[in-house]
């Protein structure tokens, strides 16, 4: 890190002298992030994360309350039942309760191993296109924006790649990104004991 903090460092002493940036060095500057937030891909995989956030919402949610409707009944009855009766809508009840407890700790897990399997191609195709516009234009170096390693640049001495990907892309200029949150649903409350 030191030695590249001192690399850029020099590259940009270099390109203070007019005649050596013009021939030597041209800079490219793009917000993949940004770049990422308008692909289709990625509205397509929020998507996608959105249905199975909601749906672990919703097991997490049906598993809850059928524990505290057996248990609601367990609580009526008990009085009425037989004992091998009571064993078994004990072990129903412990039944639940570690399956709400498995899937609680699972969901995370799960969720978050669909997010990566969904977004690393869009990271990929995003990564990939700003190399050949890279290429493509000639450019030294492009720095990423969105990581904030660059606090000033000069906008007469760079190129936008962001509207040369959108173009590459077939993202149509108008296009805003999507706004969804998928998270993953988030710790219902533990069945009662």
């Amino acid at each position: 890190m030191k030695h590249l903090s001192k690399f850029l460092l020099l590259l940009f002493v270099l390109a203070g002298t007019t005649s050596f940036a013009q021939t030597t060095f041209k800079f490219g500057r793009i917000n993949s992030q940004e770049l990422i937030d308008l692909m289709p891909e990625r509205d397509s995989a929020f998507i996608k994360l959105d249905k199975l956030s909601k749906e672990l919402q919703e097991n997490m949610e049906a598993l809850q309350n059928e524990f505290q409707t057996k248990a609601a009944t367990y609580q009526q009855k008990q009085a009425t039942w037989t004992a091998a009766l009571l064993e078994t809508k004990q072990r129903e009840l412990e039944d639940l309760r570690n399956r709400f407890n498995q899937l609680q700790q699972s969901a995370p897990q799960d969720f978050q191993a669909e997010q990566q399997k969904l977004l690393s191609p869009v990271y990929q195709k995003a990564n990939e296109t700003i190399k050949a516009l890279g290429k493509e234009n000639g450019c030294t170096f492009v720095f990423d924006l969105s990581t904030g390693a660059i606090p000033y640049f000069d906008e007469a001495q760079s190129i936008d790649l962001l509207p040369l990907a959108r173009k590459k892309l077939g993202i149509p200029a108008d296009k805003v990104p999507m706004q969804i949150n998928p998270q993953p649903a988030e710790q219902a409350a533990a069945p009662a004991k």
